[in-house]
């Protein structure tokens, strides 16, 4: 295991970037403020390696915050985006991938009878809530705790990852005319969302939630949680929005809906369907689909949406993830690393827990068991896990750089990657 790395040109590259870009990043968590020092300016990625500008090597547990679910450059992508590289770039017209891009993505989730694609996860997340107010004509919606639906002022209200991370979970810039429009309720408690809906059920038009929430580090629903907002949604006839710009594709081939049989009237999605590049999607029953632009009265429209490039290197992805068992395989490492991390915490006696769903995982230093809520991740040693982020680092292991953010194991990630994690992680837990 080594010590310090050297990172001079990374904190070079830092010091000058700082001129030019706000924060010298182009998204708050990379800033590593959450975990104090600098940030590590990367160059190249091998499987379930990245390689820094120091040339450091590093076992990566962030997978792009989730799209490379098959690691990095894996060849089959590679070789599609090759292939279309010769072809253009981009159109700003209907292609033949676009089209075999959402033909796989309603395959594979039911639910999504229709799908338009976009940009980014932001951009479906917006969308899909304009979506469902046109169709309920109603204003009002409810997010949760310490669930993050992309930058959109509706939903920027305690809301998690970056906005966790800094210390801010609401953002200046919003008119408070348009928070007054978001009902916040705790993650996980289905009492709180049925008195909502007792008070104002006929005013909301939607609830929108992270199956698995990923933006406060990694929290499963406990049973019957998203069955009950199925129920109160149903009852009151609001729409109920699944934001699986995370977990589509990551918990399970046919997303965390799939897992815990509740069907939503409309799903986001991004990251693993765009295999690494740029992309988001929303979807969801026809008759709420059918009321968009062109054909409907609610607007949405973006330049490069159905990028070729993007929309190719998603079908190559959801390819290779279709295939028989690979799912069951990807559980399996997680399981055996959060195993592994969970022992050696307790022979360190160090206060420690896991959460896991499919390939996601999410890593705690609590005294509590079991990890179901906002509060209790709130609860959690912040400053113990940022110990344990810098010593992990310097024996090799790239971990998302905030308490808040979960865990991804790709298909790249063998024995010899866990085993070295296992092993940095051993000597980690020694020293906190």
């Amino acid at each position: 295991m080594s010590s310090e790395k050297s990172r001079a040109r990374s904190e070079k590259l830092f010091e000058s970037s700082q001129k030019f870009i706000p924060g010298g990043v182009n998204s708050p968590v990379r800033a590593f403020k959450g975990v104090g020092g600098n940030p590590i300016f990367f160059k190249k990625g091998e499987g379930a390696w990245l390689i820094d500008e120091d040339d450091n090597r590093y076992v990566d547990y962030v997978g792009s915050w989730g799209p490379l679910i098959l690691g990095h450059c894996h060849p089959a992508i590679i070789a599609a985006l090759k292939a279309q590289l010769d072809n253009g770039l981009s159109f700003g017209a209907p292609t033949r991938q676009e089209g075999e891009l959402a033909e796989k993505i309603t395959q594979l989730i039911p639910s999504i009878e229709s799908v338009r694609l976009v940009n980014s996860g932001t951009e479906a997340t917006m969308s899909a809530i304009r979506l469902a107010r046109g169709f309920t004509h109603r204003n009002k919606i409810v997010k949760f705790e310490g669930c993050y639906h992309g930058h959109v002022d509706s939903l920027l209200v305690k809301a998690g990852s970056g906005a966790l991370t800094l210390g801010t979970p609401d953002s200046l810039g919003i008119p408070e005319s348009t928070s007054t429009e978001t009902y916040i309720l705790p993650f996980n408690d289905i009492d709180s969302a049925t008195k909502l809906f007792e008070q104002s059920g006929n005013d909301i038009a939607c609830v929108i939630i992270e199956p698995v929430a990923g933006n406060m580090n990694c929290v499963p629903p406990v049973a019957g949680y998203l069955q009950g907002l199925r129920e109160l949604c149903t009852q009151h006839g609001a729409v109920l929005i699944f934001d699986a710009v995370m977990t589509g594709f990551r918990t399970a081939l046919g997303g965390a809906q799939s897992v815990y049989g509740i069907t939503p009237d409309l799903t986001t999605l991004g990251k693993v369907i765009g295999g690494g590049l740029p992309v988001g999607a929303f979807g969801g029953k026809q008759e709420i689909m059918e009321l968009l632009a062109p054909n409907g009265p609610v607007y949405q429209a973006g330049t490069l949406s159905g990028n070729p490039l993007a929309v190719t290197a998603g079908l190559a992805t959801l390819l290779e993830i279709s295939k028989p068992e690979f799912f069951d395989a990807l559980t399996i490492k997680t399981e055996t690393l959060l195993k592994g991390l969970q022992e050696r915490a307790d022979s360190a006696g160090i206060a420690f827990t896991t959460n896991q769903v499919g390939g996601m995982f999410g890593c705690f230093f609590s005294e509590e068991k079991l990890i179901t809520s906002f509060s209790q991740v709130m609860d959690c040693d912040v400053a113990r896990f940022k110990n344990y982020f810098h010593l992990m680092l310097n024996n090799g292991v790239y971990l998302a750089p905030s308490a808040f953010e979960t865990g991804f194991v790709s298909a790249a990630h063998g024995n010899e990657e866990l085993q070295l994690t296992l092993d940095a992680a051993e000597q980690a837990f020694s020293k906190l």
